[in-house]
């Protein structure tokens, strides 16, 4: 018999899957999910162009006087703005290390915790680290779909280094975990990353 991808006898928070970073399809597996690699075709909503421009030429002026050299930097010059941008336009609260907890191997804070007509949440990857950083996002999205009562279907999260964003989707009814393939570049996909936040916030 083939040894745990975790030990059952231990606790663990999401921040120690990013830490372990054990294979992603293994850990899946281990909660009763399966993962896959897959382009995915995300919901998305058209955004007026000139809407997206002040956000826009304000990262682009961050990127020019900040040195992305650590999390605290990338958080505050260009995952933040985006983030505060999403919530002022759908007039939504947002949750900042939301905690979340269902069983002592699945629980701990969520960096943002969005809540419209769905549910979306968003993590920041440690290290500049989005392989490692979407290991944790799955765990987190396990973790909601035993959380929260039936409705949503599927549910989204999104990873991001700051400059690069990638999607996460769970559908509850098969329990399967697609790691989209396609990455989101910003400030040059702005545009469209906000349309689709957008789109899977208001449930289209």
């Amino acid at each position: 018999m083939s040894k745990p991808v975790i030990d059952p006898k231990k606790s663990y928070t999401f921040s120690d899957y990013f830490k372990l970073n054990p294979p992603v399809d293994k850990l899946a597996a281990y909660f009763g999910y399966q993962h896959q690699l897959n382009k995915y075709i995300l919901p998305q909503t058209a955004i007026e162009s000139a809407s997206v421009a002040s956000l826009k030429s304000y990262l682009d002026e961050n990127l020019q006087h900040v040195y992305l050299t650590n999390e605290t930097a990338r958080r505050e010059t260009l995952v933040a703005p985006v983030v505060l941008a999403l919530a002022k336009r759908l007039n939504l609260a947002i949750r900042i290390e939301h905690p979340l907890e269902v069983s002592k191997q699945l629980k701990g804070k969520i960096d943002y915790y969005l809540q419209h007509n769905n549910s979306l949440l968003i993590i920041e990857a440690k290290h500049d680290d989005l392989p490692r950083g979407f290991t944790q996002l799955m765990a987190e999205l396990i973790a909601l779909d035993q959380w929260l009562d039936e409705g949503q279907n599927p549910l989204y999260g999104a990873v991001t280094i700051g400059n690069i964003w990638q999607f996460g989707i769970l559908d509850r009814t098969t329990k399967v975990i697609t790691q989209d393939i396609n990455l989101y570049p910003i400030p040059a996909d702005l545009e469209k990353l906000l349309g689709i936040l957008i789109a899977i916030l208001e449930g289209k």
